[in-house]
């Protein structure tokens, strides 16, 4: 398989053309292997084909995981499992196999202010995205909610909806933190009116269903959007006694304290 300097870029310049850019990088060494190994032509091709497609899959990911606006260190990897209730455990696995996004499901996690909501579903979305490759967003939801009103006054809402219809999941944190006026309740609620039984919303909350109305302002609406949520859902509730963000801070001034106690006995 000896070939000239010109056919060998020649054939790089062909094969980028042809947007095969692992072709390009690894065939002069995978034809050195394959000639050394007596490989057939096929086995060579595949193997080169191969490679392009573990590359290719990898760069998507990546595409993928940018685009999300996930949080790169809340993976499943960093999640402490030990800390949530055992029927949470459980549902884990199937969660991020993805299945209730083929079906249009809802994912909602409810719990007091440090209990691991946001950093459980921002793994399951990172699994939803390495394992199946689906289209993740996660967002603040007042950040979602701003994004939508900027585009319900410039007359553009219609078309926001259809971008954001482009990820199968949207992940809403800390609905329950929104301002409290009609205009932001509105958009919230054609937003999640827009994705009922199409497309999958996963949100994290520390106010319960009774206290929606804080949202969503009035009982006939507030009742409306739960319906729409909680139709083909999964509900998790964190009920755990123990902040998670507390411990880490007590951990922390703990280890300080002890840094600072061992100085001074140097000291003495």
């Amino acid at each position: 398989m000896n070939k000239t300097t010109t056919e060998t870029q020649s054939l790089e310049m062909f094969l980028r053309a042809l947007r095969l850019p692992s072709f390009a990088a690894c065939h002069d060494e995978v034809a050195d292997r394959a000639e050394s190994q007596g490989w057939s032509y096929d086995r060579y091709l595949q193997h080169l084909a191969e490679l392009e497609l573990a590359d290719r899959e990898q760069r998507r990911t990546a595409r993928l995981l940018k685009r999300s606006d996930l949080p790169k260190e809340k993976t499943l990897d960093a999640l402490e499992l030990d800390r949530f209730p055992v029927k949470v455990r459980q549902r884990i696995p199937t969660l991020c196999d993805g299945g209730f996004v083929e079906r249009a499901e809802n994912v909602l996690a409810f719990g007091l202010p440090g209990r691991g909501k946001t950093h459980l579903l921002c793994a399951i979305g990172h699994e939803l995205i390495s394992r199946r490759g689906y289209q993740v967003l996660f967002t603040p939801t007042f950040k979602l909610v701003q994004r939508l009103l900027v585009a319900k006054r410039e007359l553009t809402l219609e078309a926001e909806l259809r971008r954001l219809d482009r990820f199968a999941v949207v992940i809403l944190d800390d609905i329950g933190y929104i301002q409290q006026n009609r205009d932001e309740m509105e958009v919230l609620f054609t937003f999640l009116g827009e994705r009922y039984e199409r497309r999958s919303v996963m949100i994290t909350s520390n106010l319960v269903f009774s206290q929606w109305d804080r949202i969503f302002k009035d009982t006939m609406t507030t009742a409306a959007a739960i319906d729409r949520v909680v139709h083909h859902s999964t509900i998790l509730e964190l009920i755990s006694k123990r902040s998670y963000r507390s411990e880490k801070a007590k951990e922390k001034n703990t280890g300080a304290v002890k840094t600072k106690g061992k100085k001074k006995d140097k000291s003495k």
